[in-house]
């Protein structure tokens, strides 16, 4: 399946399939300080981590999302 990225979701690391996304929020809960919900798009990745804590934050609103819509592509 195609990965349709959120046209919301900043360049980087972290970004969010829009296809898959179904608002769940746990995204928002784990990382506020790097996801944000859109009531057009769904989530989506505002800012890339830039320390430890939020990149362990968004290590597990990746783990906590039930669709598996966030990903990771390493860089």
């Amino acid at each position: 399946m195609e990965i349709k990225i959120n046209p919301l979701n900043v360049k980087g690391k972290y970004y969010v399939d829009k296809e898959t996304c179904l608002d769940h929020e746990c995204c928002c809960d784990e990382a506020p300080s790097n996801f944000k919900m859109d009531k057009e798009y769904g989530a989506f990745v505002f800012k890339q981590p830039e320390t430890e804590e939020e990149e362990f934050q968004c290590k597990n609103a990746m783990e906590c999302c039930p669709v598996e819509a966030i990903h990771d592509d390493g860089e």
